[in-house]
């Protein structure tokens, strides 16, 4: 059965704190409209369309200047509707695209050219079949291409894989990047191996991460307490290789909608050194997305 898929909050909160200027929603996904962009036959989810147009709404409420728009599975490998968000406002967005692993290094080219920095893969061999099947075997295949044309890698993966991983990749120059605080939990602390393992591969340069989607990695609603504790532990960290998104429009969720001023003010609350704010808003994302 499709997993259920709410709607976003259709206006969020204007956050209580201003956002820096450059400031960077680093992890978001556009869907449809599916008269123009049709989902995959495939997907594992459907979701309400997400367009371009409500998305600038959303980011012009909280104050954000700058996006990277990461290719959701149930557009599946085709990326047009990303490209064409980047394609119409060029200096404001950057993506992240899943590929096929029969796509050429002249279609690989005509991405980078495009605005993608970077290409998506699902790391989850504890969630067999939840996720694309395109994984860290696809990654391998196209890295050589990658790596000429500059793309990094970001992986939605479990942080517990980190060993198994990483040694595999001990041949790649360019960024690591994963989602959503590596798909670690509040609930099971700081001390958890897989947060260590993140942590400690943070704190080395190893990887960068994504601290967006508390509301993934907690379920106490609204305010994702447990959450504070991943976040700040990571800061301390390595604040250099950090970055924050909405996830907006928040796929997959059947039940407690972020609203995603709320979750802006959340981050700035447990953020409150105004230097490592625009350290992860603004500095981080230029670097890593050539903003």
């Amino acid at each position: 059965m499709e997993e259920p898929c709410l709607p976003p909050v259709p206006e969020p909160k204007r956050p209580d704190l201003p956002c820096p200027r450059g400031a960077c929603d680093a992890h978001f996904h556009i869907f449809g409209p599916v008269s123009r962009f049709p989902y995959a036959e495939s997907r594992a989810y459907t979701p309400p369309e997400a367009p371009l147009e409500s998305l600038l709404r959303m980011h012009a409420r909280l104050g954000i200047e700058r996006g990277v728009v990461v290719q959701g599975n149930a557009h599946g490998t085709n990326n047009s509707a990303i490209l064409d968000a980047v394609r119409r406002e060029p200096h404001r967005l950057r993506a992240v695209a899943i590929i096929g692993t029969d796509t050429g290094p002249e279609q690989l080219k005509t991405l980078a050219r495009s605005g993608v920095r970077a290409l998506r893969f699902h790391h989850a061999p504890r969630q067999a079949g939840t996720y694309s099947s395109l994984g860290f075997t696809a990654f391998e295949k196209l890295a050589p291409h990658m790596a000429e044309l500059g793309l990094h890698v970001q992986f939605f993966m479990d942080a517990r894989e980190l060993p198994a991983l990483l040694p595999r990749l001990r041949d790649w120059r360019l960024p690591v990047v994963l989602d959503h605080f590596g798909s670690t939990k509040g609930k099971e602390g700081t001390t958890a191996p897989g947060f260590q393992l993140l942590r400690q591969h943070l704190a080395n340069g190893t990887i960068w991460v994504k601290i967006s989607g508390a509301y993934r990695a907690s379920e106490k609603y609204p305010d994702y307490p447990d959450a504070r504790a991943l976040h700040d532990s990571l800061i301390t960290a390595n604040p250099d290789q950090l970055l924050w998104g909405t996830d907006w429009p928040h796929p997959r969720l059947a039940r407690d909608m972020p609203d995603d001023g709320h979750l802006l003010d959340l981050f700035n609350e447990w953020t409150p050194d105004a230097a490592v704010r625009r350290k992860i808003l603004v500095d981080n994302p230029a670097r890593l997305y050539g903003f």
